[in-house]
This record gives structure tokens, C-alpha cells and sequence, in this order.
């Protein structure tokens, strides 16, 4: 399943574009912007099995790193402030990563 299955391709570009910069991302602004915000429980928990790269069940500090690339394979890598930043925010029950519940519950925030 592609991302675009979910999430429009103009609405991405402009979730996209809001971040180039360096410490630019805000994931509350991005998850909004990119349309994700008011998808349906099923719709957010496929995402996150994109977001998963590795299929683990949980999105890992490197798999957050690559956040933005999982969108556009020309979209820049985070930043180590704001991964650290994404991760303390979606992390609710300290495990050092973000589980289905806590990113379901991150992109409703």
C-alpha cells in the first residue's frame, strides 16, 4: 500500500513543504496540513504500518528519523532536536519508541 492510498499527493506536497527547513517539523501542524488528522482509526493504523519500516509493531528513533521520506523520497531527514522532540511527544509509556495506540493517539492530539 502506497501512502498516496490514503493521503492525497497535493496534500502531502504542502505538509512537505511547510518543513524544508532545519527544525522546521511540527508534527501537530504536519499531521493536520498532510490530512492525516481526520482519517478514520483504520486509516491512521495503515499509515503506521508504512511508517514501520521494519515491522516491528512500533516506529523506532531511525524510523522517525526518516519520518518525512516515508512521504516523499526527496523530503529531508529530521533533525536529532526534532526526533528526540517527535518521540517524547508520541512515547507515552516510555519504552523509547511509539506503539499503534500512542501514534493513533499522537495524530488526534
Amino acid at each position: 500500500m502506497a501512502i498516496t492510498d490514503i493521503l492525497s499527493a497535493k496534500d502531502i506536497e504542502s505538509a512537505l513543504s511547510s518543513c524544508q527547513a532545519d527544525d522546521s517539523f511540527n508534527y501537530k501542524s504536519f499531521f493536520t496540513t498532510v490530512g492525516l488528522s481526520t482519517k478514520t482509526p483504520d486509516q491512521i493504523k495503515k499509515v503506521f504500518g508504512i511508517l514501520d519500516q521494519d515491522k516491528s509493531g512500533f516506529i523506532e528513533e531511525e524510523e522517525l528519523q526518516l519520518f518525512l521520506k516515508n512521504f516523499s523520497s526527496s523530503a529531508r531527514v529530521l533533525t536529532s532536536a526534532e526526533t528526540k522532540a517527535f518521540l517524547a511527544a508520541g512515547d507515552t509509556d516510555g519504552d523509547g519508541k511509539i506503539g499503534v495506540e500512542e501514534f493513533q493517539s499522537l495524530v488526534k492530539a
